[in-house]
């Protein structure tokens, strides 16, 4: 099959040519950063946080006011939790993952140091916590009891309590010390003196997104009992995940008994299945909805192909039966609209690359979004030569239905 003749078509038809090129250009550019976008959100949604969700509750608890024994009620709080049936551990902490606010901190190497070397969120409670969260110690220990401060001295005006020691992420060790052992290091951040790293955990995601997805792992425990009133939260890791609910209920009960003086909070004590589907409820939305825009943009193409192939069909009709009728076979018509389409296709898919690039770089500069991997360009291409191949199909198969004796009909 040659080219001329298809080039020379191709040049008595430059709008309706020039169109589909450009139909084809621009989904070719929405969708290859539209499938950018939605393996991003994918990948957000699919966070490991670190901690066994399918075993974690949260019931939320508000003070009527301030105090004094705070500390002594959160203890025999944690006590009554873990005795009800089908907990594991249970722990008090100042915030939750997923949580949406969080307590952050700059981190520094030197005590000197003006710029901070990274920020990173702050987890405390009691010795239970890890445990309680399910957190992977990869490096070495747990806080021994005789590390943990008591909130209440720490907060006291002009307190000189120093932070004995920490527990950090993989990604705040590799972060502070690259290619050493955090373990037995220090760094800077609740006051002047030094802050030991004593154990190090595979995963903890922060509360919420601050910082960017390079520091979504900067977290760090300190060796704090907080009271109920820091934070509002009682952390309780079950047994069976399936009675995860059945143990809520029976915290919230006993919570309300041991405690008159503060209020449940029933709407915000959820499991963290549903915590992680409510944190993510926006990106998930919108990666259905540049699903849906994608499909719209292919059905589209598609549609805009196939009319202009049929529209080229009924106008050759009489040419394409002169060459049936000089000897063209059903294969070699069918064959000549495919190569057609495919030099339109690839016309178009050439130029939407050039501005799937160019869009991606607006969209880095606005929205602070990653560079668009080369891999999506193919993806995309290939999407478009199989949509526009399947969509002249039909016209292609009608053009080499057509006999030879309508050469010889009037017109």
């Amino acid at each position: 099959m040659e080219l001329r003749p298809i080039l020379s078509t191709l040049r008595r038809h430059k709008t309706a040519a020039a169109l589909i090129v450009l139909e084809i250009a621009l989904s070719t550019a929405i969708i290859c950063n539209a499938l950018f976008l939605i393996s991003n959100r994918i990948e957000r949604m699919n966070r490991v946080s670190g901690q066994a969700e399918s075993e974690l509750v949260t019931v939320r608890i508000s003070g009527i006011a301030d105090n004094k024994d705070a500390a002594a009620i959160t203890l025999n709080d944690l006590q009554v939790l873990r005795a009800i049936p089908g907990v594991k551990n249970a722990a008090s902490t100042n915030q939750v993952t997923f949580g949406g606010s969080s307590w952050n901190s700059g981190v520094r190497l030197k005590q000197d140091q003006q710029q901070t070397t990274l920020n990173a969120t702050t987890y405390f409670g009691p010795l239970s916590l890890l445990d309680t969260m399910g957190l992977k110690l990869i490096a070495g220990r747990q806080f021994t009891a005789d590390e943990y401060i008591e909130w209440a001295k720490l907060d006291e005006p002009n307190a000189k309590i120093a932070i004995p020691s920490a527990i950090i992420t993989k990604s705040m060790a590799d972060k502070l010390f690259p290619g050493e052992n955090a373990v037995g290091k220090a760094f800077y951040s609740w006051g002047d003196d030094p802050i030991r790293v004593v154990g190090v955990v595979e995963h903890l995601m922060r509360p919420n997104d601050q910082g960017g997805p390079e520091a979504v792992e900067y977290s760090m425990m300190f060796p704090i009992n907080v009271p109920y009133e820091v934070g509002g939260t009682y952390l309780i890791r079950v047994n069976d995940p399936s009675r995860r609910q059945e143990v809520m209920r029976a915290a919230m009960k006993a919570l309300e008994t041991s405690g008159p003086t503060r209020i449940i909070d029933v709407e915000d004590s959820k499991t963290f299945e549903q915590l992680r589907n409510e944190y993510y409820q926006q990106d998930r939305a919108m990666a259905w909805l540049l699903v849906a825009v994608c499909a719209g943009l292919l059905v589209v193409t598609a549609l805009g192909i196939v009319g202009l192939a049929s529209f080229w069909v009924q106008q050759r009709t009489r040419q394409i039966g002169v060459r049936r009728a000089l000897g063209a076979t059903k294969a070699q018509i069918l064959r000549y609209f495919q190569i057609e389409n495919f030099l339109l296709a690839t016309l178009g898919i050439v130029i939407g690359m050039l501005l799937a690039y160019a869009i991606n770089q607006l969209l880095m500069g606005k929205y602070e979004l990653p560079r668009l991997p080369l891999y999506y360009l193919p993806v995309g291409a290939i999407a478009l030569w199989l949509l526009g191949q399947f969509s002249v199909l039909g016209p292609a198969l009608r053009a080499s239905a057509v006999p030879p004796a309508i050469a010889t009909r009037s017109v």
